[in-house]
């Protein structure tokens, strides 16, 4: 059975895991820890866990969504109202428990693996507990996650580093060395897939690995990324895996006028597929969505997948 990788955070990565999880391989998620925003920010401080959403949702991108639908919604239950719950995601809170129970969030996890009876494996990039800081072309500093994610308009990001250092955690430096491809998820590039990439380790083990590196490009610009272009998000991940990428899929289909308005309120925009050559592989790869009343631009699960299991 081939062994898949994927690495990543936030909704990218869900995406790319619900698609790869309907087939015949080994699955491992390597998931980042910097999220210091929202439910996942606030139980980081009160209780000095890793941030539980990432991993959350990849438990739930990797679970039986005909079986377990019932608990798989109770995971995904966010409280409302104004107590001390509001807007504290259940499956936060489950993580969070597990992890007091077990004094181990790497033991928590596999518990919560249990419960969903997930296809393949989830791991934290590492047990460390650590933020991301950024430094921009005009000398100014970004603190954490929130605003290394979402600076000022046209801020463009010069370095990242994490503080402290963090290392590897050794599930997901043995998983990376041994896999036959390995899958940098969409995502926020530097508030959650370079966070992943500088993590002390990391870049030892892939150089370790025989495996095949692909690099799913984002949709979308974000703050941070003004005006960047398939080439720019790929330079910048090879900057930080100082490896090669030996395939880049990007999307080519343009949202609809609806979904360009709406994220250019957002100051995200489409992101032209710029790169060429023979370990470019261009698709139709764009499904557009409605999300909690919003329409969203994802890409498309199961087209994904098929393109990332063509290259194994």
């Amino acid at each position: 059975m081939k062994k898949i990788v994927t690495i990543g955070g936030g909704t990218g990565h869900y995406t790319i895991l619900r698609g790869l999880k309907n087939y015949d391989v080994d699955l491992t998620a390597i998931v980042s820890i910097v999220d210091n925003g929202g439910s996942s920010g606030e139980l980081r401080v009160e209780f000095g866990i890793l941030p539980p959403g990432d991993l959350r949702n990849c438990l739930l991108a990797l679970a039986d969504n005909i079986k377990l639908k019932d608990l798989m919604d109770l995971f995904d239950y966010r409280f409302t109202g104004n107590g001390n719950l509001a807007n504290h995601n259940l499956g936060n809170l489950i993580l969070t428990a597990l992890t007091q129970k077990h004094k181990d969030i790497g033991k928590a996890i596999k518990s919560a693996s249990n419960i969903l009876n997930i296809s393949g494996k989830v791991l934290p990039v590492s047990l460390d507990n650590t933020d991301v800081y950024a430094e921009t072309y005009d000398g100014g500093r970004l603190e954490g996650q929130v605003q290394v994610s979402y600076p000022l308009k046209n801020t463009r990001i010069r370095k990242i580093w994490l503080n402290p250092e963090a290392y590897v955690y050794r599930e997901s430096a043995e998983a990376i060395r041994n896999a036959d491809l390995i899958v940098i998820s969409p995502g926020d590039l530097y508030g959650s897939l370079v966070p992943n990439l500088i993590v002390k380790g990391i870049k030892e083990a892939l150089q370790e690995s025989k495996a095949k590196i692909v690099y799913v490009c984002n949709l979308v610009t974000k703050q941070g990324t003004h005006g960047f272009k398939a080439s720019d998000f790929a330079r910048e991940i090879e900057k930080y895996l100082d490896k090669k990428i030996d395939f880049t899929i990007c999307n080519t289909k343009k949202p609809t006028q609806n979904i360009q308005d709406k994220y250019k309120k957002e100051d995200s925009y489409f992101v032209e597929p710029d790169l060429s050559g023979e370990n470019i592989i261009k698709e139709d790869l764009l499904e557009e969505l409605e999300i909690n009343r919003l329409m969203t631009a994802r890409h498309n699960p199961e087209k994904t997948a098929k393109l990332i299991m063509s290259l194994i």
